[in-house]
């Protein structure tokens, strides 16, 4: 039996992947777990495994193209096997295919060009636009759909919000032939997807989720004493890092306040059953979250070890969908840049993101004396929606808590 190899949704406001590269050949035979294809969305670039056996068929989608989440991209069969009739190539009935050729194009017929522009309560829309307009309290039966076939998109919504009555994606449009001719002028620099998609969740972000935060200075001495401890007699690049054992510490104090490992979707609150750690790291188009599942049931070594498996995937752009997915509170640690302090922008669906500068040698009261101990700043971002200032202040006054004493969380 055919097994049809999609678009995958690593996320769940992803609406479409750019496809990088087919690790595979058509006609080439496939086990069931061997890389078979590199997509980029706006975390990662993500190496996509087979979902069965069989001989690679029917490929629709040349590298680099964007298709849209669900799209049928090629077949796995049988040898001898034909892949299914083209009627039935896509796996979601809100799948489309990226291109249209021009005789295509122009054998539609003009009053559907109009209707698709037309603002209709029926119309089809966007999983991320429709979320979006919840956010923003926009009536969606009121919002032009311009993308394919008058989806109402992301875009639209936005606009719409912004006062600009639809037809924002026009604009984009407009913005984005601009830039080429800019670029082309060499007047600006042109964005990957992972830059230019992560510019656009980190605006979202910023704009529609009422973000406070807390700062608290904390004596890290017990830390960088634990950490040392904790590496003593590890074979070189094993040892544990002062992130690794602030994953753990984070992750157990999380465990005792549910709500900061909450999430805001759809207008309520959802409390999440595990407390997965996304660690932000650093790669050459920007930052993605690397995730550790059940941190706050895991040993120290284990978190150490994942940590510096994720960190070498996203390095050499091989993250795995599980490697990106399922993150419930976000650790981001400058210090190793020698940031004293920063503000980090929270991660939607999450409540809540943690930004950790240096430590650094401070003068400090130390048995009423002026005493020199290592401090370490850090910024606590929250969501609005979901804690108030009395629950994070809490959160925040036992993670310092935690930080001075680690052996008892530990």
């Amino acid at each position: 039996m055919a097994i049809s190899v999609v678009m995958p949704a690593l996320e769940m406001a992803q609406e479409n992947g750019k496809l990088l590269a087919w690790r595979k050949k058509e006609g080439e035979s496939v086990r069931k777990g061997e890389p078979l294809l590199e997509i980029e969305t706006d975390k990662a670039v993500v190496e996509i495994e087979a979902p069965g056996d069989g001989v690679l068929v029917g490929v629709t989608a040349e590298v680099g193209a964007v298709v849209p989440v669900g799209e049928t991209i090629a077949w796995l069969v049988a040898p001898g096997e034909k892949p299914p009739a083209k009627s039935t190539m896509t796996a979601a009935p809100t799948a489309r295919a990226t291109t249209v050729t021009p005789s295509a194009a122009s054998s539609k017929p003009t009053q559907e060009k109009t209707a698709a522009a037309t603002p209709s309560a029926t119309a089809q829309i966007s999983p991320k636009a429709r979320r979006l307009a919840k956010e923003l309290g926009v009536d969606i039966s009121q919002v032009r759909g311009t993308g394919p076939d008058g989806t109402i998109t992301a875009e639209d919504v936005q606009g719409f919000a912004d006062g600009k009555s639809g037809g924002s994606a026009a604009a984009a449009s407009s913005a984005t032939a601009a830039a080429a001719v800019s670029t082309a002028a060499g007047g600006g620099e042109p964005l990957s997807q992972i830059a230019r998609l992560m510019a656009e969740r980190t605006t979202q972000s910023w704009t529609t989720v009422p973000h406070f935060f807390l700062v608290q200075n904390v004596d890290a001495g017990k830390l960088v004493e634990t950490q040392k401890k904790l590496g003593a007699g590890a074979a070189a690049g094993t040892a544990p890092s002062v992130t690794d054992v602030l994953i753990a510490i984070l992750a157990r104090v999380l465990a005792k306040h549910p709500r900061m490992n909450s999430s805001w979707a759809n207008g309520t609150i959802h409390a999440n059953p595990d407390v997965n750690i996304s660690v932000a790291m650093a790669v050459k188009d920007g930052v993605v979250g690397a995730v550790i599942p059940k941190a706050d049931a895991s040993k120290i070594a284990d978190i150490s070890k994942l940590r510096r498996e994720l960190t070498e995937r996203a390095r050499a752009g091989k993250l795995r969908p599980a490697d990106i997915s399922g993150g419930t509170f976000t650790l981001s640690n400058l210090g190793m840049y020698k940031v004293d302090a920063f503000t980090a922008i929270i991660t939607p669906p999450q409540c809540a993101i943690l930004a950790v500068g240096a430590i650094i040698d401070t003068v400090v009261p130390v048995d009423g004396k002026p005493g020199i101990r290592p401090v370490m700043t850090m910024t606590l971002s929250s969501d609005h929606r979901v804690v108030d200032g009395a629950r994070a202040a809490e959160f925040l006054a036992e993670l310092a808590s935690a930080i001075r004493d680690p052996e008892k969380y530990l």
